[in-house]
Formats: C-alpha cells, sequence, structure tokens
C-alpha cells in the first residue's frame, strides 16, 4: 500500500456491528462480510427487497387526485392568501414508501467461544470488489459478480469442520415472517434454501445456496448442513423476490452449471467478475501525495485522524467502489445497496429532492456510466407513473416524479402538510440532469433521455398558464424542499429551485428536438429572474415578500449554481455573489451529511476553496465513517446512510476539475490542505479524459480529446481560449499557486 494509494482498506479485527461489514456488490446483489472466523457472517441483500404492506387496498399508493382544485388554489396564492396550498390535499396521513430490508445471513459457525485473535486481518479490495478474512490458517473471501450475478464465498483451510446455514434472524425482522428452511445433499455438497413469504401477502423471496464441498463428509444438520474434515467449501448464493412457490430446484441448477470450469471453479468465477468491475474501478483514480506510513494504517485508525490526506485517499477510493457497487438494475438507496436491519431509516428507499442526486453527482466527471445506467433504468421504469402523477395533482400532461420512491412505485404519495412534496415540479429537470451530462461527455444523445425531457417539456407548457402583475410567468404552487418561507406556508411561489429548474428543462428540450426549440425556448424566456433579497443573499423565493428561512439542511435555491450553470462566476458574476451571500448565511440545521457536502458542492462551483474545506472538514471531524468507510446520515457515526461515502468523490472533482461543453476550469476550488496530487481518467462534457498534476510550483494537465471542440480554459491566471483536436493530446501548463 505504500507505493501509492490504498485501492482498499483494512481491519485488525472482525466487525462487530453490522455497520462496519465489508460491502461487495454488483448492483443487484449486495453482501455484508463480517469477518468473524468463527462465525463467518456475510448479509445477504437484494434491490428489489421491500417489504409490501396494505393500506386499505393501496388507495393511499396513488397520487392525489387533486387537478380540479388547482385552479381555485392558485388563484388563492396569487391573491395573497399565502396559506393556500396547505389544504391542496386529500386527507391522507403521510405514507411512506415501502421499506428496503435485508434477505437473511449466510452462516458459517466453525467454533464457540475463539476469542485468540492473533494474526487475524479482514480487507476489502476495491479494484476487484473483494472482500477477505485471514486467521489461524483459514481464508474466507466473499465477491459478488457482475458477470454471473451471483454472490460467491469460498472457504479454504486445514480440517474445515463447520455448520452451515441460511438464517433469517436479522434485527427488527417480522416476527410473522413466514420462513421455510430446505437442505438436500447433492453430489459436489448440498443445496440449501430459505423461502420467506411477507405477512398478509403473496409476495416472497427466495435464497438459494450451493454448497461445493472439497474433502470431508457433509451430512444434513437442519436448517442446514454440518460438514467435517474439508479443506475447501465454496458457495454460490442468489436471491430473488415472487409470487407463488419459487423453483429451487431450477435455481440450485443454474448455479451448479457455474462450477463447470477449466479451473478452480472461484478463480474463473472471479476472473470473470473482475475484467468488469476492475475496469469501471479503475477509469479514475486520486493520488493527494499521502504519507506512506498513514496510507498503511487500517481504515479505523485512518478514521481517528480525520484530517489525514490518506484518509481523503481513501474515502475517495471507497466511495468509488461503493457507488458502482451500488449502482446496477437500480441506482444507491439510500444506504446503498446495503443493510443489515430490517428498520431501515426513512425506509430505505430513494430520496429525489437531493440524497440520490448528490449520490450520483460524480459518475459523469468519475468515468462510471454503469452508474448512470442504473439512474435512466430507474427513471424508465417510472415514467408511466410520473404520467399518472402529473394528471392527478396538476390536470397536465408529461411527467412530475415523486420526492420518494422504493423503486418500484413512481407515485406521489409522500406527502403531508409539513412536506407537501407532491407540489415539488423540478424533480424530473434533477434526475434527468446526470443523462444529459453523460450525453455531452459522450457526444451522442440517449433517445431514452429525449423522450423524457419532451414529456417534461410537455408538463411545463401545459402548467406554466399563471402570470403575475408582472406579466411574467408564475410558478404556483411552488416548492422548495424541504424548507418554507419565513412569513408563508410550505407551498408558495416561484421558489428559485423550480425557477431554474423549468428553464433548464424548457431550453434543454428544446436542444434535443429543434421542431419545438422555438416555442418552447419563448416560453423560458416568459420565467421571471431570480430575486436578491435585502441581505444580498439569492432569494429562495423569487416572489416579493416572501422571507427566507436561513437554517436548513437543504440548499434547493442555488439549484442554478450546483448541478445547473445557470449562475456563474464567469458568465453571471452579480448572480454567483449573491449565491455566494445566500450559502454564506445557510445554516447547517440538524448536521446531516448531505447537507455539508451539498454545501461544498455548490462552494467549488463558486470557486470557494476555504468554504468547500470547512464543509468537507465538518464531515471528516464529526465522526460521519463507519469501519467499513460507508457513511452516516448524522455525526457521531448515526444512522447507517450512503449520502457523505458516495458523494465525497465529487466534491474532491469538483474542487479539482469542472467543466460544460464549451469550458473547463483547472483548480477551480484548490483545497489548503491539499497542495499537490494527480487526479486522473476524469471525463469532460466537451469529450476529452483529463489527466490533472499539480504542485505549489504549477502543474499540468493533460487532454486526451474523442472529439474537436473550442472552449475557454480558466485557470488562476484567468480565461483563455483552447482548441482541441480529436484524437491529438494536448498539454496545459498550470500556473504557480499563489497562497
Amino acid at each position: 500500500m505504500s507505493g501509492g494509494p490504498a485501492h482498499g482498506t483494512w481491519e485488525p479485527r472482525p466487525a462487530a456491528r453490522w455497520e462496519d461489514a465489508f460491502l461487495c456488490g454488483n448492483g443487484r446483489h449486495g453482501a455484508l462480510v463480517l469477518g468473524d472466523p468463527d462465525d463467518d457472517r456475510t448479509v445477504v441483500t437484494h434491490h428489489t427487497l421491500v417489504r409490501p404492506n396494505d393500506d386499505a387496498g393501496g388507495r393511499h399508493r396513488l397520487p392525489p387526485l387533486l387537478a380540479d382544485a388547482l385552479p381555485g388554489v392558485q388563484d388563492r396564492l396569487l391573491a395573497g392568501d399565502l396559506t393556500a396550498a396547505e389544504d391542496f390535499t386529500d386527507g391522507r396521513p403521510l405514507q411512506w414508501v415501502r421499506p428496503f430490508h435485508p434477505a437473511f445471513q449466510i452462516r458459517l459457525r466453525h467454533r464457540e467461544g475463539a476469542d485468540d485473535l492473533a494474526g487475524y486481518r479482514r480487507q476489502a479490495d476495491f479494484a476487484t470488489g473483494e472482500a477477505t478474512a485471514r486467521h489461524d490458517g483459514r481464508t474466507s473471501r466473499v465477491f459478488v459478480s457482475r458477470a454471473d450475478d451471483v454472490i460467491v464465498q469460498h472457504v479454504t483451510g486445514r480440517d474445515l469442520t463447520l455448520r452451515l446455514s441460511l438464517d433469517h434472524r436479522l434485527p427488527n425482522a417480522p416476527e410473522r415472517l413466514r420462513v421455510g428452511h430446505g437442505a438436500v445433499l447433492t453430489p459436489e455438497g448440498a443445496l440449501l434454501s430459505l423461502r420467506a413469504r411477507y405477512p398478509g401477502s403473496d409476495l416472497a423471496y427466495t435464497g438459494v445456496t450451493v454448497a461445493a464441498v472439497t474433502g470431508g463428509r457433509t451430512e444434513l444438520a437442519p436448517p442446514g448442513v454440518r460438514i467435517t474434515g474439508a479443506r475447501s467449501v465454496l458457495l454460490l448464493t442468489r436471491v430473488l423476490r415472487h409470487t407463488g412457490e419459487a423453483d429451487v430446484v431450477a435455481e440450485g441448477r443454474a448455479l451448479r452449471d457455474l462450477l463447470t470450469t477449466d479451473g478452480p471453479a472461484y478463480d474463473t468465477l472471479l476472473a470473470r467478475h473482475v475484467a468488469l468491475h476492475r475496469t469501471a474501478y479503475e477509469r479514475v483514480t486520486l493520488d493527494l501525495d499521502a504519507d506512506p506510513a498513514e496510507r498503511a494504517l487500517p481504515g479505523s485508525s485512518l478514521l481517528a485522524r480525520p484530517r489525514s490526506t490518506a484518509l481523503l485517499e481513501r474515502l475517495f477510493a471507497a466511495g468509488r467502489h461503493h457507488l458502482l457497487s451500488a449502482g446496477g438494475m437500480f441506482p444507491p438507496r439510500l444506504t446503498g445497496l446495503w443493510t443489515g436491519d430490517w428498520d431501515t431509516a426513512w425506509s430505505g428507499g430513494f430520496t429525489l429532492d437531493a440524497n440520490l442526486n448528490l449520490q450520483t453527482a460524480s459518475a459523469a466527471a468519475a468515468a462510471l456510466p454503469e452508474v448512470t445506467e442504473a439512474l435512466a433504468a430507474l427513471v424508465q421504469r417510472q415514467l408511466p407513473h410520473w404520467r399518472d402523477n402529473a394528471r392527478a395533482v396538476f390536470g397536465a400532461r408529461g411527467v412530475v416524479t415523486p420526492a420518494h420512491t422504493d423503486g418500484e412505485s413512481g407515485h406521489s404519495y409522500h406527502f403531508s402538510r409539513e412536506y407537501p412534496l407532491h407540489l415539488w415540479t423540478a424533480g424530473a429537470d434533477w434526475l434527468l440532469k446526470p443523462l444529459v451530462d453523460h450525453d455531452e461527455t459522450h457526444g451522442a444523445r440517449d433517445p431514452r433521455t429525449a423522450a423524457a425531457l419532451a414529456e417534461v417539456a410537455d408538463f411545463y407548457e401545459d402548467f406554466l398558464t399563471r402570470t403575475g402583475p408582472d406579466g411574467r410567468l408564475v410558478v404556483v404552487p411552488s416548492y422548495s424542499p424541504e424548507n418554507r418561507p419565513a412569513n408563508a406556508g410550505w407551498g408558495a411561489l416561484n421558489a428559485a429551485m423550480d425557477l431554474s429548474a423549468a428553464r433548464h428543462a424548457l431550453h434543454t428540450a428544446a436542444a434535443y428536438h429543434p421542431h419545438r426549440a422555438d416555442r418552447l425556448r419563448a416560453l423560458a424566456d416568459r420565467l421571471p429572474p431570480h430575486r436578491v433579497n435585502a441581505d444580498g443573499a439569492l432569494a429562495e423565493w423569487a416572489w416579493p415578500g416572501l422571507e427566507d428561512t436561513y437554517d436548513h439542511r437543504h440548499l434547493s435555491h442555488l439549484y442554478g449554481v450546483w448541478p445547473l450553470d445557470e449562475i456563474t462566476p464567469y458568465d453571471t458574476p452579480e448572480l454567483a455573489e449573491a449565491a455566494r451571500r445566500a450559502l454564506e448565511l445557510r445554516g447547517p440545521e440538524n448536521d446531516s451529511a448531505h447537507g455539508h457536502l451539498h454545501h461544498a458542492l455548490i462552494a467549488a462551483r463558486l470557486r470557494d476553496g476555504k468554504r468547500v474545506a470547512d464543509a468537507l472538514g465538518r464531515v471528516l471531524d464529526g465522526d460521519f465513517f463507519h469501519d467499513s468507510l460507508m457513511s452516516a446520515h448524522y455525526p457521531r457515526r448515526n444512522v447507517y446512510n450512503a449520502d457523505a461515502a458516495h458523494t465525497l468523490p465529487a466534491v474532491l472533482i469538483e474542487a479539482l476539475v469542472q467543466s460544460t461543453p464549451d469550458r473547463l476550469v483547472l483548480l477551480p476550488a484548490p483545497l489548503p490542505a491539499l497542495p499537490s496530487g494527480r487526479l486522473t481518467g476524469v471525463r469532460t462534457r466537451f469529450g476529452a479524459a483529463l489527466d490533472l498534476t499539480w504542485t505549489p510550483d504549477g502543474g499540468t494537465a493533460v487532454l486526451r480529446p474523442d472529439r474537436t471542440a473550442r472552449i475557454t480554459l480558466w485557470t488562476s491566471a484567468g480565461a483563455e481560449p483552447l482548441h482541441l483536436a480529436a484524437g491529438a493530446e494536448r498539454v496545459v501548463p498550470l500556473p504557480a499557486t499563489t497562497r
């Protein structure tokens, strides 16, 4: 590890809590590997595992039918009744999305009561996605295959004697969960199954494990098997969610087919997986010239040195590995792809008004199209429900996203008086922004993104019909997640985020659909400008008279700064200064990790490296990271949550490199504690890969464009034009850093 940044982490003891378990995943299946040498537990998860629950036949799982009442609410708000939107509801209680939960744990019990951990080591290799534990001549290795969609565990040692079972007994599992176990002996060892049927539902999930045992003896020991005197045990596990009964025999046969290889099955399966995982993981790397001695420390020791450069290197690497591992059939949930507890905070769903958006922020620049594709897949699956939301709530064509989803339903049903999330109309633009960034990065427009943008434009054409005294369009009702004006109700008028999103969506749709361009741009041009309040800050609501509430974790009103390019120090310096003032006035409220890192991303766009460092420091000093290097939502490792882990790489990239289709900014927000380093493989939105090296004495940027472009290059020395030719490498010198 001392020769460069550690692309992995390690610990000298097993995980005492599931939150500290090392994480593996392929975007479908997940594994939390605790590494106990005597009670070897691997918690199995799957993106589809959300618990059904009934509520009057699903009545509250549909969007509220409010369209007929919309004109009256708009009239009242425009007439000055600033609480009018508070009764724009069908009276239902707050309904959370269906909660994400673990499946079971694969349990290998070797012996009871052993406490000698001399020589013990567990480690996670981010480049291969493999978690390994070694102790007393025994090795356990686990990965989740991207190639074969299977959880693979290989245990080797002398005279292995153990009991193998699939154990559903995880914290807060429902008492009425109906569980059935199966175990049969097979020529290679055994076939185990666990079926769990949810209370009051015809839905179930089934886990199937094939055990291939080398040497020794295997015998039934319900609910699993007992293995004695073996040299190795290879376990292949899959989970499926279903109605009716799963065909365990067929699933077992499919797993046994994976054992048929020309060489050792584990090595063959690992090689197929690594070919995909390593390729993605290694596209982008960060080297901060950290102390080699610190690079060699266990993760827990680094976390005790929160301002260590080696810690930032490792968190960047871990965040990249975890984000890749969580993205596949879905993008990452609030907990990524992992949980060891059935009682998952905020249902472990996808929160679309900041959290998922922050977690996927690095996907385009950090060369992870796997994550972008996972987001695109979620959008495509949910478009029919988004159309229902637009019709039911607003009486409009097109699409409106919910603020929360479990991955199954895209209906807008999570809302209340204090959180009128059904009024929020900016979500589709935010979710599509990374897909547009991907198209710009790769120089081709995805027809799925084009079609979705057309539907967003349809919505705005139908919804943006009301005007204010100045003749400008008004977004009414309008909601700024998850804040409210100091002197009005939660649903208001002209939230800055709604204005920015509508403008951006209409202009972007116009670029993708030239035949509609004039009409859509004309509509966008009728929207009002942002407002600067009496404090000199960009107002969260552009409607005159609405007062700001400054102490809040969300920074929705600065959406035009990040992720959009509507407000920049280069094109709109006066608005950028107002945005900087708004950021300065914003309080941290409840110290949520996502609030701090959202603050850092906006500060980076405003070229404020000190503020980026301060926001990042609040997370590093606040004990937000578990030994697994997965993060928490609150300080002191309170509430397992992937926001900080997955967003931190984006913060570091934004501080070092920013791009638009016609601009490149190098070291826009340099961090004082990082005077030198190398960032390699970053992708730009004008179609070039970039390697950046910086020191206090200067540096270089090496650009490898795949298409010809004319851009403006910004450095600390100012702006200059730069012409790039497809296929021709370009080396750009950087001036010395002034401090």
